[in-house]
């Protein structure tokens, strides 16, 4: 049965953010022309002047993403977007990265305590692109979820979790060429194949890293477990498809019967807490065998 009781984090800490990092500021400017309707802007600023009331240890990722169960679930929604990126803002629609992103966007202007949409836009901007690599355009998005990692990881706005072990029993090494072996379905690949050579060079730039996960098998209702996942933990579900790295990604929500996954669904075609848990969702999924798990500082 879902915990209908405001989630709240279960460390200490939680409430640390990268903000000596990166300063949100109320005032802020993005390098990329925001794009967005007016209903994006609008619910935006609603979420955050809700958080705005809001106890200061609740759980922000679960709470925003529980604000944005029943969304519709489409893909693609950045894809449209091939040349000098702009900053695509798109709470109406959503697939299981831009969830995460708007959530993690939304999690740094609540722990800042700045409740602008300027200060999001800054934030997603931060998350949402390369820092420290000399990509322009397109290929500056951080296409694979792996790149997303480690970026915003070097950030600080996130740490990977990869211990104890058990329940972190086996170790993902990336091979990943998905995108410029399949650059047909990828509209910007297809129309601008001057885009390729970055895109490889950013897939490069992952392949041969390796990381530990946790098997589904290890997914088990247990003590070990529930000290190990926190609610609202990013789940980056691991994926056997040649070429890629991670195959969906969702927020972790703790049941009474288990672990379930807070995510943008393809078959649902909405976001939703998944009637299942984690465990028998990987089962139902033979091509994903685990997870990673990141946490916001």
């Amino acid at each position: 049965m879902m915990k209908t009781n405001i989630p709240r984090c279960c460390v200490s800490g939680c409430f640390a953010i990268a903000i000596t990092l990166f300063t949100l500021q109320a005032n802020a400017v993005t390098k990329r022309t925001p794009n967005y309707q007016r209903e994006d802007s609008l619910r935006v600023v609603q979420l955050l002047t809700d958080a705005r009331q809001m106890p200061r240890q609740t759980c922000w990722p679960l709470y925003f993403g529980r604000q944005l169960l029943g969304l519709p679930y489409v893909a693609h929604t950045l894809e449209d977007n091939p040349g000098e990126q702009q900053l695509i803002v798109n709470l109406r629609e959503l697939d299981c990265t831009t969830l995460t992103e708007n959530i993690v966007a939304l999690t740094l202007c609540a722990k800042a305590e700045i409740y602008t949409f300027a200060a999001f836009l800054e934030s997603l901007e931060t998350i949402r692109y390369f820092k420290n690599q000399t990509f322009e355009g397109y290929p500056a998005r951080l296409h694979y979820f792996c790149s997303w990692m480690a970026d915003n990881q070097e950030s600080g706005i996130v740490e990977e979790v990869s211990g104890p072990n058990p329940p972190f029993t086996a170790v993902q090494k990336l091979n990943v060429n998905f995108m410029t072996t399949h650059p047909a379905s990828y509209a910007a690949l297809k129309d601008n194949p001057s885009l390729i050579p970055d895109i490889r060079r950013a897939e490069q730039l992952l392949t041969g890293q390796t990381a530990p996960y946790i098997p589904k098998a290890q997914l088990k209702n247990n003590k070990l477990l529930r000290e190990t996942i926190h609610d609202g933990d990013i789940i980056a579900i691991i994926t056997n498809i040649s070429g890629l790295d991670i195959q969906h990604i969702g927020l972790a929500a703790w049941h009474e019967d288990g672990l379930h996954l807070l995510n943008a669904s393809s078959i649902h075609h909405k976001v939703v807490e998944e009637p299942m848990t984690l465990q028998q969702y990987l089962y139902r999924h033979k091509t994903m065998p685990g997870i990673r798990v990141l946490r916001m500082n």
